[in-house]
């Protein structure tokens, strides 16, 4: 019996219901858990706060094997475990914990080149705070998961995995 290569996982993220859906072929029942983007709504220009819709990919992946809750700045882990007490010295911090899934556009003048590219953006999909609401946009542009749901996720995926996100 011939065996025929694994199917690509593939990513679906729907703004208006918030939630993210992985597909990895026909024999697996989707994976679907509740997201949060931002809070400004969808669109895609540079400095606009929005989440891009479109096409896009994994790129990048950041993060295995680290502890849940690490906490990142500029996609580098500080060294810090995220805690309440963390998040009491800084309120204002948006933090990026866990894991981060770097999305690229595939669309060129939509998500991707000059004033619209949403790897030049910072775009992720990553790991927040327990206390940050899932299936509400509250996000800076970005796609927010639960921890768990983020390392999961990113245990399934692998760099070159199609995301659309739409809505």
């Amino acid at each position: 019996m011939a065996v025929g290569p694994a199917p690509v996982p593939r990513i679906d993220i729907d703004l208006d219901q918030q939630v993210l859906t992985l597909y990895r072929g026909s024999d697996s029942a989707p994976r679907i858990w509740h997201v949060s983007s931002a809070l400004s709504g969808s669109g895609e220009a540079q400095d606009s706060g929005c989440t891009p819709r479109g096409q896009h990919y994994i790129r990048a992946m950041v993060g295995r094997g680290l502890p849940p809750g690490t906490v990142f700045i500029a996609r580098r882990p500080t060294g810090e475990i995220h805690t309440p007490e963390l998040a009491r010295m800084q309120p204002s911090r948006d933090w990026i914990l866990s894991r981060i899934l770097w999305l690229c556009g595939r669309e060129w003048g939509r998500n991707r080149g000059p004033g619209v590219d949403s790897f030049r953006r910072f775009i992720y999909i990553h790991g927040t705070p327990e206390t940050e609401p899932m299936g509400i946009p509250r996000s800076h542009g970005c796609i927010r998961m639960r921890n768990t749901d983020v390392i999961e996720l990113f245990d399934l995926v692998q760099p070159g995995t199609p995301v659309l996100i739409h809505g």
